[in-house]
């Protein structure tokens, strides 16, 4: 009776036993897209690098605000200036030299078929320079 009863128990277990399919967590690897968030918080959560803070005084901040708006304004005029935009007030009405940072930014409008940007790193005298064609 034993014998049987066990048998009985193995054949049983056996026929609810399925296949193991693996499915991935990971969303990169082709798991739910929903897992992202969850995932990303945990990794985020046992980051222990924190960036550096530096903290900038008043007159920095002020200084970065003035140097991104006239660079800002640079970009545009040379845009106005490539596509045969007329500007009368321009701050390229002769060829203009700009100081930013370590570098110093030349605008050289001699040609007419093209605008000259030369861009020179002060601390190792390297140049960049762009030519921007005119289309007007």
């Amino acid at each position: 009776m034993k014998k049987t009863a066990l048998i009985i128990t193995i054949l049983s277990f056996s026929s609810q036993a399925t296949e193991i399919i693996y499915t991935p967590i990971n969303p990169s690897f082709g798991g739910n897209p929903l897992n992202a968030n969850m995932l990303l918080s945990k990794a985020q959560a046992q980051n222990k690098h924190k960036a550096p803070v530096i903290e900038k005084g008043y007159a920095e901040q002020f200084q970065d605000s003035l140097e991104r708006t006239y660079l800002n304004r640079m970009v545009r005029e040379i845009t106005d200036m490539a596509f045969g935009e007329d500007i009368e007030d321009s701050i390229f009405n002769q060829d203009s030299i700009f100081m930013s940072g370590d570098y110093q930014i030349e605008v050289i409008t001699s040609t007419t078929d093209s605008i000259t940007v030369k861009i020179t790193n002060i601390l190792d005298d390297s140049v960049v320079i762009i030519e921007v064609p005119r289309f007007g």
